[in-house]
């Protein structure tokens, strides 16, 4: 008998409420660029994906159907994979820390976004979250952009808050989630 699988659905970014900090058309574009991403590597919707770190587990990972049209929007496949990659680690933070994407973090901060319990965490009860993508890669290359992503945090560090790093590789898929 086949193992049932938790459903780690893409789809629920582009849909309402959405995210505290991720519009409903935000969220739904980087849903699109992650099935970009996830078709470009011969993928299916409902491939497993592997996640390794601070919880290792699979999921069934969905994704919205892939149209000319999505494929021309992201045609950059740099991109694309900086943008899918973040829609797979928000789904993937929430489904394994329970906490949200609060607010876009500010470039030169080392981080991504804000994560908390609701819109309205107070500043000491946030988290930081950095996120990378990889379109093709192996684990040397994974292992290596966790290191470099893992460093990046430390510039904010003063804040005293925690940091999760989310490396996204599109190819097997899977994904990397840890905490520093």
């Amino acid at each position: 008998m086949p193992k049932i699988l938790p459903v780690l659905n893409l789809n629920e970014l582009g849909k309402p409420p959405g995210y505290p900090a991720l519009t409903v058309a935000r969220g739904g574009a980087l849903a699109e660029a992650a099935a970009v991403c996830l078709e470009n590597q011969r993928h299916k919707s409902g491939r497993t994906l592997r996640v390794f770190g601070l919880k290792t587990a699979e999921y069934r990972l969905t994704w919205p159907s892939v149209t000319k049209q999505m494929q021309s929007t992201h045609n950059d496949l740099q991109d694309a994979t900086r943008d899918g990659a973040c829609a797979v680690a928000i789904a993937l933070a929430r489904k394994q820390t329970g906490l949200l994407v609060v607010q876009q973090s500010r470039k030169g901060t080392g981080f991504d976004y804000w994560l908390g319990k609701d819109a309205d965490t107070l500043f000491q009860d946030k988290s930081r979250l950095e996120v990378s993508g990889i379109l093709n890669g192996n684990e040397s290359q994974i292992a290596s952009r966790l290191q470099q992503k893992k460093k990046q945090t430390q510039q904010s560090d003063s804040l005293g808050l925690p940091a999760f790093v989310c490396v996204v590789e599109f190819g097997a898929p899977q994904a990397h989630l840890e905490k520093r």
